[in-house]
């Protein structure tokens, strides 16, 4: 037994989504508090049977057990870090307010629209509506990163300084085609930027590290 913290992650995942599963996120914002933690491996069985379930009732990856504290949802963890450990949250009240309503923001406001365009183009792409709704899906991811765009400008980072807020909306930013970030030469820059951190390079290590020879994820 360990007092480090432990999160959960895949064994394997198909070789597009790698580098985008969600206990990266957790993994960066510890990496980023430098907190030092222990991963729990699961796979397709073990993901979906009680014992995990107890911990996340959906049979997903993330979890977090941290001491008395189990939890899981990425942005949950994510919070949670941030508000124990410092570094990822400014000191002043108002600040720290502005930061986390980045990460709702990353996930509530941008993230469906990325994951509707990744249901047309990748996970159901041989539907036969899949085509129409391709359009309509980039158009809508479209207008989500113009409006980041407006508010970003020429600031390094959301809110001035890195924040939890900045690495949700870059991992969130990561899932959506580079083409399309690119159309805003300050969010490709930006992305790069987060994406250039040593603590995210640690993360993404040890997130890619810890897949094997393994059999494909039940649905």
């Amino acid at each position: 037994m360990t007092d480090r913290p432990v999160i959960t992650a895949f064994t394997w995942v198909p070789p597009f989504a790698r580098g985008h599963v969600r206990d990266l996120r957790v993994r960066w914002a510890l990496e980023e508090v430098g907190q030092a933690y222990d991963v729990r491996l699961v796979d397709g069985t073990s993901v979906k049977a009680e014992e995990h379930r107890r911990l996340q009732p959906f049979g997903q990856v993330p979890t977090l057990e941290d001491g008395e504290i189990a939890m899981f949802e990425s942005g949950a963890i994510l919070l949670h870090v941030a508000r124990k450990y410092g570094g990822l949250l400014p000191s002043d009240p108002q600040g720290a307010l502005r930061a986390e309503q980045w990460v709702f923001a990353a996930m509530t406001s941008v993230e469906p629209a990325a994951q509707d365009l990744a249901m047309s183009t990748v996970f159901e792409a041989d539907q036969p509506w899949a085509a129409d709704r391709r359009p309509l899906s980039e158009n809508r991811v479209r207008g989500r990163l113009q409006d980041l765009s407006n508010r970003l400008g020429d600031k390094p980072y959301l809110e001035g300084e890195f924040s939890a807020g900045d690495l949700m909306m870059a991992c969130v930013l990561r899932s959506i085609p580079a083409g399309l970030v690119g159309e805003h030469p300050n969010l490709a820059a930006y992305l790069a930027r987060c994406e250039a951190r040593p603590a995210f390079q640690r993360a993404l290590a040890a997130h890619l590290g810890d897949f094997a020879d393994a059999p494909p994820i039940a649905a």
